[in-house]
């Protein structure tokens, strides 16, 4: 009897433990939070555009390279005086641009999980081709980035997780190739998906508006084409590929590809975040030399007090209390964030004009009128900017870029950098940079590339071997830029 009763007692008490076990798995789980394989793509879009923007197009990439090129003077004693002084230790640590190279290959494992699970219709993703499309236009944004500033970089063999830990360097060229090719298949989705909304209210950018993702694409496939046009072997050709897809881009109403959730109060615009903690940045006289006091957006430039300073100047770099004039733009918080805007892609198509012997006058004031309304709007300033814009006449390539660069003083330091090599490797030159900390001892001190980041070099052999002692930065030029 006394056995009967224990074996009762057992059994009981392993059904208690069995239904206390399941309790308490289901009490772990973390519902709140899921892992990303159980969640539907849309969800992680939100999070994919708003890192595009936050980290890579306007994170530490364009904040060392406003300094590089002389669309802000690097200041605060600290370490963007050491970059604005080209202190080697800043501009070829492996520490310096970690943290975007990690964040940027942690969004495009997000985009590629996105992209897998439309591909294999898991989680109901099934048939969402206006969401793969956008996801698409993602990846090659990001990827685009990478290669830009880092020449040749894991892709082919990158975010394959545990697959592959130690992912080879693909050649720039065969990036590129990628990054077209990948384009070419978001605007084929997007037109699949053209009358879907599978992305709803997570689309941040467009509102699920497919067609400005599709004009995005064909704008990004634009710069991305001329980008391109130092080494090709067809300029003649390859401008025109420029043109038609610039011009698609057009016809579909492109209105700029931008983050305009920023409220200056708990959701600040990254630069003006950037200035707020760091005051890390004053107002370049290589900049207010181009524009003149006439241009609509002097005053703003140096926040109403017509100031600017030489870069270079060590004195200056030094300033660490906020004293300095700086763009007052960055003083706002809410103002929108450029992925793409309209005025790069009117700059490119006019570029795209010139180069082919055609009149880009319309082209060329479309996109200084854009760059200028838009700052004067987020300052409050509804000025007629007709008379200046039409004051520049007939556009030349020197104008162009002086225009460009001025333009994308705001937030796109990363295309400058790029079009500053780009025209250096094409033997033009019309944006002169002064600073004379940029050669050394009769040594380049002006960075070809910017160096890996330090996760990568630490654990991935490919990467540590090309990376080296980081000074390879000064000689190697990427492959769109005349090098290998």
């Amino acid at each position: 009897m006394k056995k009967y009763i224990l074996s009762v007692l057992s059994v009981a008490f392993l059904g208690l433990t069995s239904c206390t076990e399941d309790i308490m798995d289901d009490i772990n789980k973390d519902n709140q939070h899921p892992a990303p394989e159980n969640v539907s793509a849309a969800l992680q879009l939100t999070d994919a555009i708003m890192a595009t923007g936050f980290s890579t197009v306007s994170g530490d990439y364009a904040f060392y390279l406003s300094s590089l090129n002389e669309q802000e003077i690097g200041i605060g004693n600290n370490q963007l005086m050491r970059a604005e002084l080209r202190n080697s230790s800043e501009w070829a640590a492996s520490t310096t641009f970690n943290n975007v190279w990690n964040a940027t290959y942690g969004n495009l494992m997000n985009i590629r999980q996105m992209i897998d699970k439309i591909n294999t219709g898991t989680q109901g993703n099934a048939g969402k081709y206006d969401l793969l499309g956008m996801a698409q236009v993602l990846e090659a944004l990001n990827f685009g980035v990478l290669t830009d500033m880092h020449g040749d970089i894991p892709y082919s063999e990158a975010l394959l997780g545990q697959e592959n830990l130690q992912p080879k360097l693909d050649a720039q060229k065969d990036v590129y190739a990628g990054i077209l090719k990948t384009l070419d298949d978001a605007i084929g989705n997007l037109e699949k998906g053209k009358d879907l909304k599978s992305a709803g209210n997570q689309d941040i950018a467009f509102k699920n508006d497919n067609e400005q993702w599709m004009a995005t694409a064909y704008a990004l496939k634009a710069r991305y084409l001329i980008h391109q046009l130092a080494v090709t072997e067809d300029r003649n050709a390859l401008l025109t590929e420029v043109k038609a897809a610039a011009g698609k881009a057009v016809e579909l109403g492109f209105k700029g590809f931008m983050i305009k959730e920023f409220n200056g109060v708990t959701c600040d615009n990254p630069w003006s975040a950037y200035l707020w903690s760091r005051y890390y940045i004053a107002s370049s006289k290589t900049v207010t030399d181009l524009m003149g006091s006439d241009d609509p957006r002097f005053s703003y430039y140096t926040y109403e007090t017509g100031e600017s300073y030489t870069p270079g100047d060590e004195t200056v770099a030094q300033v660490a209390d906020g004293s300095l004039a700086f763009p007052e733009w960055y003083d706002l918080g809410t103002q929108p964030l450029h992925l793409f805007s309209v005025s790069e892609l009117y700059f490119i198509l006019a570029e795209a004009k010139l180069r082919l012997n055609e009149d880009a006058t319309n082209e060329f004031q479309k996109a200084v009128t854009a760059s200028i309304s838009e700052i004067l709007g987020w300052c409050g300033d509804d000025s007629d900017v007709s008379a200046y814009v039409n004051s520049l006449g007939t556009p030349t390539l020197k104008t162009l870029f002086e225009q460009k660069y001025i333009a994308q003083c705001a937030d796109e330091q990363v295309e400058t950098y790029n079009d500053l090599r780009r025209l250096k490797a094409m033997g033009e030159s019309y944006v002169v940079l002064t600073n004379p900390y940029n050669t050394q001892g009769g040594v380049n001190r002006y960075p070809e590339r910017l160096p890996y980041g330090n996760s990568s070099v630490l654990s991935n052999p490919n990467v540590s071997s090309a990376y080296g002692d980081g000074y390879y930065i000064y000689s190697e030029k990427t492959w769109i830029n005349g090098g290998k």
